[in-house]
């Protein structure tokens, strides 16, 4: 291997390819501005435990098979949900419920609700019964403009699916991912369902290694438009960005820490890959270890006290841990020959990466305590894994029927989501933090 750095044009190529083209054509800002190209999705699989429910059209406006319909897709993609047909179903949220009709239906749980518009506001009150318990389980009121209804359905599936499963549903949060059509480059923020994208930045040049920051407020990512790559911040809200490490060399692989005061990256200053902290105004530079091989793809803990990270130091790229604060590096993958592009969940229990096996790229899942892996995935080129915020599901892009996707699988391995493109190339993804 040589002493070029590579960032993460695609985690494996990170690994195949170690040196960067010059790349000079112009970079375009744009502000939160909403993409065409929206992704189909298509699910398989379903889980250990599937939940019946009944999804009922909201009454009182015609938006309310919308938001019912969004709910149901929400519910659907989880795969831990089995929905039966509410046709015909005639309640408001004051409605008295038959419980006994809804159970012997199948429907062990009710979800349902009212929508009303005044003045160009939506009011939505919605309900969650249990026909088993015969009890009421949630009931809230929202209130939101037309352009809100999605994010409010969103809000809905999420209550839903915490109330039923006991943890905390992923629905209204947000992915980033890169989508390149031609040699054009867009980074693009979208619902979780991949519905509603919105253009971050447009360029002529690579955009790779989007990261986002704790408080769902700004993304980093690395951009080629000073003819070698950069990192920058930006803040979505208002486009504002901000170059934080362009120094000598390769700038690479941002991972925000917990606190979101700074960040773990990657430098060439001193002519090979190694694993450096920065403030997030781009202050207070600090090298982490020194290697005489290759460090890169770092990735905080959630205790914010250790990085984890790909080294080839031992020969073969392999991922390791190493205090924030430096000292000892400990390797703590063993399985195969090659696993790159670490990603750790939200409780530390499992880590997730991108192995090769018998010459394809596939996504694994190693849980930390028994040290036991699961490949996930069959590749062959499967890449960039991110967990949701809640854990349970698995972010990564994928080469299926020779197109480029976006794709989410279970942490079990038993349901599957395909995120497809209408054109382009989509890829680097990472699944966005909490917000509310």
């Amino acid at each position: 291997m040589t002493a070029a750095t590579p960032a993460r044009i695609a985690a494996p190529s990170c690994w195949r390819v170690w040196t960067f083209g010059a790349l000079v054509l112009a970079v375009g800002l744009v502000a939160a501005r909403p993409s065409h190209a929206q992704l189909r999705v298509d699910i398989s699989g379903v889980g250990a435990t599937q939940y019946p429910i009944a999804t009922a059209d909201f009454a009182g406006d015609a938006q309310g098979q919308a938001v019912a319909e969004i709910i149901r897709a929400d519910l659907t993609r989880s795969g831990q949900f089995r929905l039966v047909n509410a046709t015909g179903a005639n309640l408001n949220a004051e409605s008295p419920i038959a419980y006994d009709e809804w159970r012997n239906r199948g429907a062990d749980y009710l979800a349902y609700g009212s929508i009303s518009q005044t003045g160009g506001q939506y009011s939505i009150n919605y309900r969650l019964v249990d026909s088993v318990r015969k009890t009421q389980l949630d009931g809230v009121a929202f209130a939101g403009s037309e352009k809100e209804l999605r994010r409010i359905s969103h809000q809905i599936a999420d209550r839903i699916y915490e109330k039923i499963t006991g943890v905390r549903g992923v629905f209204s949060t947000r992915i980033a991912y890169v989508l390149q059509t031609g040699n054009n480059y867009e980074l693009q923020i979208a619902d979780a369902d991949g519905q509603n994208p919105q253009v971050m930045l447009r360029s002529k040049q690579s955009i790779i290694s989007p990261a986002w920051s704790p408080d769902g407020k700004r993304l980093a990512y690395v951009s080629f438009e000073a003819n070698k790559p950069v990192v920058y911040v930006q803040t979505l809200a208002t486009g504002q960005r901000v170059p934080i490490a362009n120094f000598k060399g390769n700038n690479s692989a941002p991972a925000w820490s917990p606190n979101g005061q700074q960040l773990a990256i990657v430098l060439s200053r001193d002519s090979i890959s190694q694993i450096y902290t920065i403030n997030a105004d781009g202050s207070g530079l600090r090298r982490v270890m020194r290697s005489p091989l290759i460090d890169t793809e770092p990735t905080y803990t959630p205790d914010g006290g250790s990085l984890i990270f790909t080294s080839d130091r031992g020969g073969n790229p392999h991922i390791y841990k190493v205090p924030v604060s430096g000292g000892d590096a400990q390797r703590i993958t063993f399985s195969g020959s090659y696993n790159i592009s670490p990603a750790l969940s939200p409780d530390a229990n499992n880590l997730v990466y991108v192995t090769r096996r018998d010459g394809a790229f596939r996504i694994a899942i190693q849980n930390m305590g028994s040290g036991s892996e699961q490949l996930l995935t069959a590749g062959p080129d499967d890449e960039s894994p991110s967990f949701a915020p809640n854990g349970m599901q698995i972010l990564y892009s994928s080469v299926q029927g020779g197109r480029s996707v976006l794709a989410v699988i279970s942490v079990d391995g038993r349901v599957r989501q395909t995120l497809s493109a209408l054109n382009g190339k989509v890829r680097e993804p990472t699944w966005g933090p909490f917000t509310n």
